[in-house]
């Protein structure tokens, strides 16, 4: 595992690196839980990520912005720690496959 602190991660051009991408299973608002069925054919599905940075090139999305990805373009996962101990996994998505730009969750 990587440590360093999130000012030194700076994508090059109109790169966008995110995190919080959710895979885990989901619990609905009454209580049901509904397993990760990822790579399945009930799991392919856009995804909601949170941006962590930006290229200097990017004028579409900004540092915070929630963005919904299309299935499956988006890099594996680095894990990273900052100076303040937080783990993050961060992920380089396509930018031509955002779907929806949203600022909030």
């Amino acid at each position: 595992m990587a440590k360093v602190s999130y000012n030194t991660l700076t994508p090059i051009k109109y790169h966008i690196l995110v995190t919080d991408m959710h895979f885990d299973e989901l619990k609905t608002k009454t209580g049901i839980i509904i397993r990760s069925d990822d790579g399945k054919t009930e799991g392919i599905k856009p995804r909601w990520c949170k941006v962590f940075a930006v290229g200097h090139s990017q004028k579409h999305v900004k540092v915070g912005d929630w963005l919904l990805i299309e299935h499956g373009r988006w890099t594996r996962a680095v894990t990273i720690e900052d100076s303040d101990g937080e783990i993050n996994e961060i992920r380089r998505i396509d930018n031509t496959a955002i779907v929806l730009i949203s600022d909030k969750k």
